[in-house]
């Protein structure tokens, strides 16, 4: 085993109270990417996690979700595709809209990113109430993907965002 087996990575995230505003305590990802062996640490739990799982595709929202799901496509020899917010893609797109709690928001993809009949890795830092990760999943659906997991660095349980994004599996490497 390599030194990096006995990284504690909760120890790399940083609550920082009241933000975005009262009464949240924001879990900061920062500290963690700042810290080489944690990061690759990360990415190496999450690939041994999926190395012998059949994955044609990694997809993820921005912004956040891409510091994870681009070194994970890379470890696992795998493509990545990126869902975005509307007017950031150049080529023809698929375009979801959703419900947020207070209005809605749109995800975009190009129409060549996933293919009807391929396996997608679903990748965002942190499931909270799942609304964005849903929404990616809804839209990949719709393309005929199959959906193989949701995986993300950290789970806020509590909000029970694994709950909306049913029937998708979901695997996080650090639970609050």
């Amino acid at each position: 085993m390599s030194q990096s087996a006995s990284i504690e990575l909760s120890e790399y995230i940083r609550d920082v109270p009241d933000f975005p505003k009262p009464g949240i305590v924001f879990k900061d990802i920062t500290p963690l990417l700042s810290h080489p062996d944690a990061f690759r640490f990360a990415i190496q739990r999450m690939a041994d996690h999926y190395r012998d799982v059949k994955i044609d595709l990694i997809v993820a929202a921005e912004a956040r979700g891409f510091i994870f799901a681009a070194p994970l496509a890379l470890e696992l020899g795998i493509g990545f595709v990126p869902i975005r917010k509307p007017g950031k893609l150049p080529y023809e797109r698929h375009s979801y809209s959703y419900e947020l709690e207070y209005g809605t928001d749109t995800l975009e993809m190009h129409i060549d990113g996933v293919q009807a009949g391929q396996k997608v890795l679903v990748v965002d830092d942190l499931l909270a109430t799942g609304g964005t990760v849903n929404a990616c999943c809804a839209m990949l659906e719709a393309c005929d993907a199959e959906i193989v997991e949701c995986a993300f660095l950290i789970e806020l349980g509590f909000l029970e965002g694994r709950e909306r994004i049913k029937p998708n599996r979901v695997f996080s490497l650090i639970q609050y």
